[in-house]
């Protein structure tokens, strides 16, 4: 038996407004819909979730379908990446995110580093996959909070994979216990990455 992980990176959200509960655009919540579409016969066992609205809303109509609530964890929520509580200009997100892969304990002034961030949520991660151990558990996240989690197992999971994920995304991680066995994109064009 192995514990399933799908991590589900939200859709597409408005540019503008507050980080917690910024929601979807309408191309994110039909986004939600297909990802319900493609999970809802995965036997899943639980949806859990970062506090972050899109995060919820692009897995609530999942959750829904199985009868199931969306178990929410603070510490899942995306990385701080400075002590503004909206949303950076792509441009200067970019910049910190280069800063902060390259030098994990890189932060700006009321932001957090990689290593905390990353110390955070494999904390709650790890948890999880000791109280749902060879169960099957969607995780609605945030694109560089679920690279850190992901990059924990396996270092290929950097900054160029980040670049490369979409909004959504869906990535499914098998592990037995606490070790990665594999991860395959289910999002798109599947792209299997053995171990």
């Amino acid at each position: 038996m192995s514990t399933v992980v799908y991590m589900v990176r939200h859709g597409e959200s408005p540019k503008e407004g507050n980080e917690r509960t910024r929601e979807l655009t309408e191309k994110g919540y039909l986004a939600a819909q297909r990802i319900t579409d493609i999970l809802k016969d995965e036997k899943i066992d639980a949806v859990v979730s970062s506090p972050y609205i899109r995060s919820i809303l692009t897995v609530e109509k999942l959750a829904q379908q199985l009868g199931k609530e969306v178990l929410v964890f603070e510490d899942l929520k995306e990385k701080i990446f400075s002590s503004e509580n909206k949303r950076l200009a792509d441009k200067e997100l970019n910049t910190i995110l280069e800063k902060s892969f390259f030098d994990s304990n890189f932060s700006l002034k009321g932001g957090e580093s990689n290593a905390d961030c990353q110390k955070r949520a494999i904390k709650v991660l790890k948890e999880l996959l000791d109280t749902l151990r060879n169960k099957k558990v969607v995780i609605g996240t945030h694109g560089a909070i679920m690279t850190l989690m992901m990059g924990y197992f396996d270092s290929t999971y950097d900054l160029n994979f980040l670049h490369s994920t979409s909004k959504p995304d869906i990535y499914r991680m098998e592990f037995n216990e606490q070790e990665l066995l594999n991860v395959q994109r289910i999002w798109g064009l599947s792209i299997s990455v053995n171990q």
